[in-house]
């Protein structure tokens, strides 16, 4: 009986030494070596980067904070921005922001999304080879180019419609409608390869069913598409938060409370923009302020970025 198991034992030591030397792998090539080694340094650049990042934002905000005219929680409550009086709140800075992220979601979400159903269910491969590269050269337009398309057209046009004395020269609607065409390239191009991305085999059993090509789109590919579809519009909101050009010079430079979409009002972004080009002195309030003002606006994006990684986890469709 020992014999026996001292025979299968070294069986299998000799059968896992066979399998250890049967390796299938090509022996590593210099090239992909190189490859491999430039992209790691790639993301470990990035890493640092935004380590960096947030470590500057971090040490500026901590001596802006430390100053004894500033309080965190009126930081945050506080409805009045006025570094010159003591005031800062940054509430009329972030919801002028949301107001114009939130008008240009309204106009980029259903103007990208069906450009992206017509390129991905509409349209033949030689029209979508031109119509896709034209849509993303608009994301390679400067955004200083928007900026004065803003002021000078945009807002021109709502105060003939609305009225002169109703619309404001600087306004939110008119920065709002020009980076919702800005951010429409990133909705439509990104939502066009979700759809794309959609076995053909669901499409064709929905037409075997008798239905349209329409009611395929909508009731089948849209909702197996979902999951990028809405990282789409989070990734172009993200855009919309971190504009500066546009906002700068279509929403104005008054630091004001208010949910009118006609009057003017600063964003953080404009306001960074504004303070940062002024002349200001190092260590000061005013100056650690932009700061602090990007701290917020970093954790913001971040929670949007964690909030697309999120959805697309949940609602993602795999197909085999």
């Amino acid at each position: 009986m020992a014999e026996q198991v001292q025979a299968r034992n070294e069986a299998r030591m000799l059968g896992g030494k066979q399998e250890k030397s049967i390796d299938l792998r090509k022996p590593p090539r210099r090239g992909e070596t190189i490859i491999q080694t430039l992209l790691f340094i790639c993301g470990f650049i990035s890493i640092f980067t935004t380590v960096g990042i947030v470590y500057v934002l971090g040490q500026e905000s901590l001596r802006f904070f430390a100053s004894d005219e500033v309080s965190l929680v009126e930081f945050f409550t506080n409805t009045i921005w006025q570094p010159v009086i003591g005031e800062f709140g940054i509430i009329p800075l972030v919801n002028s922001t949301m107001m114009v992220t939130i008008i240009a979601l309204v106009v980029a979400t259903p103007l990208g999304l069906a450009m992206a159903i017509y390129m991905s269910e509409y349209a033949s491969e030689r029209v979508r080879a031109v119509l896709k590269p034209g849509i993303e050269l608009l994301a390679g337009i400067p955004t200083v180019v928007y900026g004065f398309f803003a002021l000078t057209f945009v807002t021109p046009l709502l105060r003939d419609l609305f009225g002169r004395d109703v619309v404001q020269i600087y306004n939110v609607l008119s920065a709002g409608l020009v980076v919702g065409i800005l951010v429409t390239p990133i909705i439509a191009t990104l939502s066009e390869d979700a759809l794309s991305a959609v076995p053909s085999g669901l499409r064709q059993a929905s037409f075997g069913l008798g239905a349209t090509k329409w009611e395929t789109a909508i009731n089948i590919v849209v909702p197996a598409a979902f999951s990028g579809i809405v990282a789409a519009v989070i990734v172009a909101m993200s855009r919309a938060i971190g504009e500066t050009m546009v906002v700068a010079l279509a929403a104005g430079a008054s630091p004001a409370f208010t949910f009118n979409p006609f009057m003017p009002a600063e964003t953080m972004t404009g306001h960074i923009a504004r303070i940062s080009g002024g002349d200001l002195s190092y260590n000061t309030i005013d100056y650690n302020s932009i700061f602090a003002i990007g701290l917020v606006l970093f954790f913001i994006t971040l929670t949007l970025n964690v909030m697309s990684r999120a959805i697309v986890r949940r609602f993602r469709e795999v197909y085999e």
